[in-house]
């Protein structure tokens, strides 16, 4: 069984850093893309970053460009989310999850339905 497990979430004052990391065993990170998702109780689940686990292509969401950076750890089968310059607006449940390589391109990155794979979450509060 595939199993993905998120950690690092919890509650920092705006401005403030968190590195989120995600766990997987029953299968590499080489040949998949892998992402992180944030979703808002009563909003849409949303793409925040995603990773070529092969090629290491990046993607982001326009409204963390510059503050997360989304990293791997193949050897480890880890991946990992920093964030930083934390905002009110990020507070949210992420989670990571896994996608055929092919999901890696632009716009196509984002799109949930991509992903068959997800980790409980760990939630993220950010208080200003």
């Amino acid at each position: 069984q595939v199993q993905l497990v998120e950690s690092g979430g919890g509650s920092v004052q705006a401005g403030g850093s968190l590195r989120l990391s995600c766990a997987a065993s029953g299968y590499t990170y080489s040949r998949f893309c892998m992402g992180w998702f944030r979703q808002t109780p009563g909003k849409e689940r949303e793409g925040v970053a995603s990773i070529d686990t092969s090629a290491g292509n990046t993607y982001y969401a326009d409204s963390v460009k510059g503050r997360f950076t989304i990293s791997r750890d193949n050897a480890n089968n880890t991946l990992y989310l920093q964030m930083n310059s934390l905002k009110p607006e990020d507070s949210a449940q992420y989670n990571c999850a896994r996608a055929p390589w092919a999901t890696c391109v632009y716009y196509r990155w984002r799109r949930v339905f991509e992903y068959t794979a997800w980790g409980q979450g760990t939630q993220v509060t950010v208080s200003s």
